[in-house]
């Protein structure tokens, strides 16, 4: 799987399930519009408006709420369930998968929906495979049929139980084939789908939506209109335009000190400000270069592992807006373990000197930790610096850090030019397939030459076959351990997730879980 936008923020994206809330309490039950528009600030930009070219959190946003997939994530839950389709299964193993579309489909423009748009989106991404797009997620799809306009039939190459969720996500995305070339993206700004939102204008700084009438499926609109304003990065003016009373909602791009002092600001209560939290399946690790002369030296790791303190990084850096994570699944994730924590404990100096002096290694290490100052967020650069601080303390590093802008960056790793530095995670779908499978074998994200023929030959292909998800916890255990043992990486932190409203905005709590989808319509406000 090759590299793509996934790859992102700081710890104030994709949500779990059974968030914890502060403030703006739950809404219940009801459905229809309730005429009042909502605006919502974000710092992200929207990359793109097609589905397939877009592969951040931005676009994902947008088209979300814009497109439908045949399945979808039910608010508060990981398991996907029929959208545009009635019903989806898997035959006899995990390579033939078929829904059956719901009746009366049709896009915002009027045109029908049938099969025929279904297989035309599917093998469009894949054949278009954007640099920036999700055709990753689709690999799998041998080929596609559509027996009579309403039953959708997938081949596909290999067994992959998590083919339901892949398509509930973004990737998903079904457009209409008459608007929307086969071999090209469209290039109008524009988009076109059947979703609970129509996309009435779109900008560099600002995105509008409107009810959709003609919509069938499981979304009930708490409102008829949303504006989407976009701060391009700049995280003081999002929090500017909240407090101003410009935007009802702040989601994705505050900075940890903007939301620490809205939790504990009384200016916060005297403007109405109320905070909601969830924790979030977004994740960030330190990367070792398996192939670099200081790091890819086992002991060399195995220190770094013993001395990173992640409370401290959690505490100082992030203000508790992220946890401690100690396994590439994070927790509320089925599969998750704690291999790094049972590997290598609290931290601890005299275990790290061992690990160094058993390698033979008796000087102080010379390292330097690479960086990047927007793309994971404000934060990073203060991140990096924490951890080179913590081990050069232990006298047996003296480490230095390097930031250099997001596109050189990219480069320099896949040159192999970088020994240890930073990647962030935002899945694209809550299953620890998708902690997984991207970061192993070749082509894989992390670009950091590890390559283990039992994850991939045999424990990855074995969990992806696997229907049962619950079933797959012994090998994904075995994965986990395999990974802290031979510390290709080391994670660092799991994010928690934030929106910041107003105090007559409600239903906020129910876009904020493993599905990562921002669910416009979920959101009320008086």
């Amino acid at each position: 799987m090759k590299t793509h936008n996934k790859w992102l923020t700081a710890p104030l994206a994709a949500g779990l399930s059974a968030a914890l809330l502060s403030g703006c309490g739950t809404e219940q039950g009801g459905s229809g519009d309730s005429g009042n528009g909502i605006r919502v600030g974000m710092s992200d930009e929207i990359v793109a408006t097609d589905p397939a070219a877009g592969y951040d959190p931005g676009s994902w946003l947008l088209f979300n709420n814009v497109f439908q997939s045949l399945l979808a994530f039910p608010k508060g839950g990981s398991e996907p369930e029929p959208e545009a389709a009635d019903r989806c299964g898997f035959a006899t193993g995990s390579t033939v998968y078929s829904c059956t579309l719901r009746d009366g489909l049709t896009f915002s423009n009027g045109n029908k929906l049938t099969s025929e748009d279904v297989k035309f989106s599917f093998e469009r991404a894949l054949k278009i495979a954007d640099p920036s797009g999700p055709a990753p997620l689709l690999a799998t799809i041998k080929s596609i049929e559509t027996p009579d306009e309403k039953t959708v039939v997938f081949h596909l190459k290999v067994p992959d139980a998590t083919f339901p969720s892949k398509i509930a996500s973004g990737a998903g995305s079904i457009v209409d084939h008459r608007e929307y070339p086969a071999d090209a993206l469209r290039t109008d700004g524009k988009a076109t789908g059947s979703g609970p939102y129509k996309l009435d204008s779109f900008s560099a700084t600002e995105a509008t939506f409107s009810a959709n009438p003609g919509y069938k499926g499981t979304a009930q609109r708490k409102n008829d209109a949303v504006t989407l304003k976009l701060y391009g990065g700049d995280r003081s003016a999002l929090s500017k335009a909240l407090t101003d009373g410009e935007v009802d909602v702040a989601y994705r791009g505050l900075s940890a000190e903007d939301i620490a002092t809205l939790e504990t600001s009384e200016t916060t209560d005297d403007k109405g400000i109320e905070v909601v939290q969830g924790s979030s399946a977004e994740v960030q690790h330190l990367v070792f270069n398996m192939k670099d002369p200081v790091a890819g030296k086992l002991g060399v790791r195995q220190a770094i592992a013993h001395l990173v303190d992640r409370e401290a990084l959690v505490e100082g850096v992030y203000k508790s807006t992220a946890t401690p994570l100690y396994s590439i699944v994070p927790a509320g994730i089925a599969g998750h373990n704690t291999a790094f924590f049972d590997t290598y404990g609290a931290p601890d100096k005299a275990k790290a000197k061992k690990a160094l002096r058993d390698a033979g290694i008796t000087g102080k290490v010379k390292l330097t930790l690479w960086s990047t100052p927007s793309r994971y967020g404000p934060s990073t650069d203060q991140e990096l610096k924490a951890i080179a601080e913590q081990l050069n303390a232990s006298g047996l590093f003296d480490a230095d850090v390097k930031s250099v802008a997001y596109e050189q960056y990219e480069k320099d790793i896949a040159a192999g030019k970088y020994g240890v530095y930073v990647k962030g995670w935002v899945p694209d779908y809550p299953d620890a397939d998708n902690f997984t499978t991207p970061f192993f074998g070749e082509g894989n994200v992390l670009g950091n030459h590890y390559e283990n023929a039992t994850i991939t030959g045999s424990l990855l292909p074995k969990t992806a076959a696997a229907p049962d998800r619950a079933a797959t916890a012994d090998e994904y255990g075995k994965l986990q351990d395999l990974v802290a043992e031979q510390l290709p990486l080391l994670p660092l932190w799991q994010g928690k997730q934030y929106a910041v409203a107003r105090q007559d905005v409600t239903g906020l709590e129910w876009t904020l879980d493993a599905s990562t989808v921002f669910r416009f319509w979920e959101i009320r406000k008086g």
